[in-house]
């Protein structure tokens, strides 16, 4: 298969060009017509040569994602489900808040990291996305809003959808590369998170980049007894391993890192936990927010809960009074499948059925 053109950063796509006899300003109209002109065919670009246009429709393609399912919620989110060229599946989220709209993008077929109260950890992962298709994920929900005719656009970006970031680092960055740069879609860099399981490691080597682009650590429980009980990555990555990590990115980039951390019924929702994990994050209170995020019941297989409202919010209280910074998640999409990786084990179990 063709790969997405996508993938390119500008710097590579002006590299490949001059490589196959193009000259250099070829590749600044191409990347116009991408991502300013937003065009679906190549024969679409008026003022690039035939040449140049056949070299391209050999070598790459610009669609590679067909929509299978889209849900919208009474809330303005929309989950899409599109279909890959070799058939996988993969979710995309577009979420309205009061500062833009904010896209979940997905960087992987599956996961690996088996987060006990996850969805995208029920399908195994199968692949990692290469850079072309996450960025057009960005390009289809940027298309549908160019289609509404509101002149609306994707202003933030979250790489929290399916599957572990950090694990597909490569891929990844290329993808940060291009959604940022400025002659392209332009979403500044202090506009996009990305999210990790706490790949320690990986962690270090994202705070070498010395990038604005935000970090969010899902850590989930305060002590390592309770968080390998729900996530089995920490019996690679203890929590000794995760704060000294954090403790390098916040020496090395000064910028604040959220927390992510899901509230399970009578599972990590109790005073304990909360003055636990005031503690452990004490010495980083100035440079960490906790996102405490209200629990998405996923299916049968998934037994966890949601915590109580007053249980929430005695987290939440506690954590204050100690002195860190925190609030309380605002939900999108919770009468469509709102869960990570829902939608897409939901139609694959139709699928298989229908088999």
């Amino acid at each position: 298969m063709k790969k997405s053109i996508y993938g390119l950063t500008q710097e590579q796509l002006t590299e490949w060009l001059i490589e196959h006899g193009q000259k250099r300003f070829r590749a600044e109209q191409v990347w116009d017509w991408l991502y300013r002109k937003r065009v679906t065919e190549f024969s679409h670009m008026k003022n690039v040569n035939k040449e140049c246009l056949q070299l391209l429709e050999e070598n790459f393609v610009i669609q590679t994602l067909k929509q299978a399912v889209k849900q919208e919620s009474a809330d303005g989110t929309i989950k899409f489900l599109f279909e890959m060229q070799d058939g996988n599946l993969i979710e995309t989220v577009l979420m309205s808040f009061p500062y833009g709209l904010s896209v979940c993008v997905t960087t992987q077929v599956g996961c690996n990291i088996g987060c006990s109260f996850c969805a995208s950890g029920l399908l195994r992962k199968n692949r990692d996305l290469d850079s072309g298709e996450i960025v057009e994920q960005i390009m289809k929900v940027q298309q549908h809003l160019d289609e509404k005719g509101k002149d609306e656009r994707v202003s933030h970006i979250v790489v929290m959808g399916i599957g572990e970031p950090f694990d597909n680092y490569t891929n990844l960055m290329d993808f940060l590369h291009v959604v940022n740069d400025a002659k392209g879609l332009a979403i500044g860099a202090r506009h996009i998170t990305v999210s990790t399981s706490g790949l320690a490691h990986k962690m270090r080597q994202f705070a070498d980049e010395e990038l604005q682009v935000n970090l969010a650590l899902s850590l989930h429980a305060p002590n390592d007894e309770l968080r390998t009980q729900i996530m089995k990555i920490n019996k690679a990555f203890s929590i000794e391993k995760l704060m000294d990590a954090l403790d390098y990115y916040l020496e090395k980039n000064n910028r604040r890192v959220t927390i992510e951390y899901i509230l399970l019924k009578d599972v990590n929702d109790h005073q304990e936990e909360a003055l636990q994990l005031a503690k452990l994050l004490h010495d980083k209170r100035h440079l960490t927010y906790v996102n405490l995020i209200p629990y998405n019941p996923v299916n049968e297989h998934i037994q966890y809960e949601r915590s109580d409202k007053k249980d929430i919010l005695a987290f939440y209280d506690t954590l204050k009074k100690q002195g860190i910074q925190c609030g309380i998640r605002h939900e999108n999409g919770t009468d469509i499948d709102a869960a990570c990786g829902q939608l897409r084990s939901k139609q694959i179990k139709k699928n298989t059925k229908a088999v």
